[in-house]
């Protein structure tokens, strides 16, 4: 399964809430079978999605990365506050812009924010992937993704230094042929710096506890009904087998597959990963066949 360079891929906006604009990639295959929106976790961008995204429109896909706000390209939020709800109705925004329920693929912090949309508003969705993410997470794992996004609050001086900071945080993760890469997490300031390509307001998400409850995700998950795949990396220092099996318990109509990776699943086996969902969206694709005929 490879990358089809021949699918058009471009750049579009969405108007999330309170006019906050999010950027997003879109891949346009002919005659597609249905859409995708890949949402990716707190601190990354939608480029962390585009090899997937590609692999999936190879496959007759429509597929969408999506910055959340204050990440990537998108706005910041205007109050500099950043809440769960906020999130949820971005995407909820996204999703009417589309026009019809997609597929969504979350990790992390996009799968909370998909599972909370769809279970507090059934019908967002036409699959759900939840990408290393549980109701309940590991608080050591939690707090060690807080200290590296915390890590660099004066910015690094080179590519290099960035490297070797994401290599400190996932030293099993394949490197990559260069630098260029990491531009796209990355920006480069007036001062000559580079900066995580996330507003730092965005920190105080996760210190408060109203964007991370347990609660809320086991509320919305005890509604869904759309097929839903639990992707986990065995590796995982966030999700455990305990609380992957809550979440099993919690939606009838999830299945779980655990992937040799790590939390960063799509970074550190997209290949994997991309089989493994490929089967949620046939089957959505056959739903919605079943509800649209030809």
């Amino acid at each position: 399964m490879t990358e089809s360079d021949s699918t058009p891929r471009e750049q579009v906006m969405f108007e999330g809430v309170h006019g906050v604009g999010l950027a997003a990639d879109r891949w346009e295959p002919d005659d597609p079978q249905g859409t995708v929106l890949l949402l990716h976790g707190g601190g990354q961008t939608r480029h962390s999605w585009a090899r997937t995204a590609g692999r999936l429109a190879a496959l007759g896909w429509r597929a969408i990365t999506l910055d959340a706000r204050g990440h990537g390209d998108s706005a910041w939020s205007p109050t500099g506050v950043y809440t769960l709800d906020d999130m949820v109705g971005d995407l909820l925004r996204a999703v009417e812009a589309i026009d019809e329920p997609p597929v969504v693929i979350g990790a992390s912090m996009g799968g909370r924010t998909a599972l909370v949309a769809e279970g507090e508003h059934p019908g967002t969705v036409a699959g759900l992937a939840l990408v290393d993410i549980a109701p309940r997470l590991d608080p050591a794992g939690q707090d060690r993704v807080r200290a590296f996004m915390r890590g660099a609050p004066d910015g690094f001086s080179s590519l290099e230094e960035v490297a070797e900071a994401v290599r400190s945080y996932n030293p099993r993760r394949r490197s990559t042929a260069g630098l260029d890469g990491l531009k796209k997490n990355v920006r480069l300031s007036e001062d000559g710096r580079w900066y995580w390509h996330w507003d730092p307001d965005f920190l105080s998400f996760t210190a408060d506890p109203a964007n991370t409850s347990a609660e809320r995700m086991i509320r919305a998950a005890r509604h869904i009904t759309a097929p839903t795949l639990l992707v986990r990396g065995r590796r995982s220092d966030m999700v455990t087998a305990e609380a992957a099996a809550e979440l099993l318990g919690l939606i009838p109509t999830a299945r779980l597959v655990e992937v040799p990776a790590g939390h960063m699943i799509a970074g550190d086996d997209n290949d994997v990963f991309t089989r493994e969902v490929h089967d949620l969206l046939k089957l959505a694709a056959d739903r919605r066949s079943d509800r649209f005929p030809r």
